[in-house]
């Protein structure tokens, strides 16, 4: 499976900071210092709708993420997937009375439009789960052969008391864990199993479904955990420096990958950093599809939105911060993005020096871009008020936002 194109990321003078973020596991901040190549694996959609602004707001923070890390003149090794089967795929398509595969292929292509209008950077691997089956089914294979996987019904199960560091990613408590299990597409009350909370690793073939050959498994397709899984540990290997997604993920989608790699390895932690994004809501609730309360992406471009503006919009927000969709949200970004250009497009203005240092300060401390688009503000206001005399202050702001925030003036 491709990615999208990458846009070219200008260099700026000097060099940025190392990045502080949070770390949901130790729930504090951690320095990373990724060596020569940074790593980061960052969970991607199910395709059977369209880019939300939810969607959009993660994968802005971890564009972000790229950015610090790519102007302290180091790689970027990034990694994401997309489930290309899964349930609420399977009964979209069911309900619309389409082939599910053409329904995957059509949003995934609408995704990758979305965040090429975002000028997000794109993953050097983008993986789909059917494509990685192959390599799937002999990790639950060997966890099975480790005593950590067992059968039931044909269905094999991942053992969450194999791990001793299991519930190290969320510290959530074990009720907790069984409400959150349930409602993020967990089975804890099946009959038949070791600990309520064990997740499904492979699922048998059923009738009017896809499935693969699971060699010694049978017939079946996989769970959603040992997807990313086998995709992180592939192109990544164990220890790489940020696992990232939606605060959703962190239960049970991050603490059973976490678990399962750990096993399979004897290593920990599977990732240095385990990174969440906040949630978007919109009218009072958090926006999902199984709400149907989503504002599109491709929607507000298709309405003339400006993809900058949605960019301002999302970075108007810290990360970590769950917050509301609003038209007035979108129209301060509009007004935003309308004073920056008009401040750069002027031939000189102030100088732009001190303005490079509190952007990328404001970015490595984890991610604060809100304090970053106040900067900028700062400079186009002191550049409508009195204006300056370096004629290279204006094309050094536009290099800073293009490369630091992927907005283009």
């Amino acid at each position: 499976m491709h990615a999208w194109p990458a846009s070219e990321v200008p260099a700026l003078p000097g060099q940025g900071r190392d990045l502080r973020i949070h770390d949901t596991a130790t729930d504090g901040p951690v320095t990373l210092d990724p060596g020569p190549v940074a790593r980061i694996y960052v969970c991607g959609i199910t395709p059977y709708d369209a880019t939300h602004m939810g969607h959009a707001a993660t994968y802005n923070a971890f564009d972000l993420v790229q950015r610090v890390w790519l102007d302290t003149k180091r790689q970027v090794h990034y990694v994401q997937n997309v489930t290309d089967v899964d349930d609420p795929l399977l009964e979209r398509a069911t309900r619309d009375g389409v082939d599910w595969a053409d329904l995957a292929v059509q949003e995934t292509t609408l995704f990758r439009e979305d965040m090429t209008a975002l000028r997000m950077l794109p993953p050097q691997h983008y993986i789909g789960a059917v494509e990685a089956i192959p390599g799937i089914v002999p990790l639950v294979e060997r966890l099975r052969d480790l005593g950590a996987a067992y059968d039931l019904d044909g269905d094999i199960y991942f053992s969450v008391d194999a791990d001793p560091h299991f519930g190290q990613v969320s510290n959530l408590d074990a009720a907790a864990m069984r409400v959150l299990s349930a409602e993020r597409g967990g089975d804890p009350d099946r009959p038949g199993k070791k600990n309520p909370l064990d997740p499904m690793l492979w699922l048998a073939a059923r009738e009017g479904e896809p499935s693969w050959d699971g060699g010694t498994l049978g017939r079946g397709r996989p769970g959603w955990h040992i997807e990313c899984v086998a995709i992180a540990l592939d192109h990544l290997g164990m220890t790489f420096d940020v696992q990232g997604g939606g605060s959703d993920l962190a239960f049970p989608h991050h603490e059973m990958g976490a678990s399962h790699a750990q096993v399979l390895t004897g290593e920990f932690p599977m990732a240095k950093a385990y990174v969440h994004a906040g949630m978007v809501g919109l009218d009072g609730e958090k926006m999902s599809k199984s709400k149907g309360n989503l504002v599109f992406v491709s929607a507000l471009r298709r309405d003339g939105v400006d993809p900058a503006a949605i960019r301002l919009a999302l970075h108007s927000h810290h990360y970590r911060s769950d917050w509301e969709w609003t038209d007035q949200v979108l129209q301060d970004a509009v007004d935003r993005l309308g004073r920056w250009r008009a401040a750069v497009s002027r031939p000189d203005g102030p100088s732009a020096d001190a303005l490079v240092d509190e952007v990328r300060e404001a970015l490595a401390n984890d991610l604060d871009a809100p304090a970053a688009l106040a900067a900028v503000d700062r400079w186009a206001a002191r550049q409508e008020a009195e204006g300056g005399t370096d004629i290279g202050a204006p094309g050094l702001v536009s290099r800073t936002v293009d490369a630091l925030l992927g907005v283009a003036l």
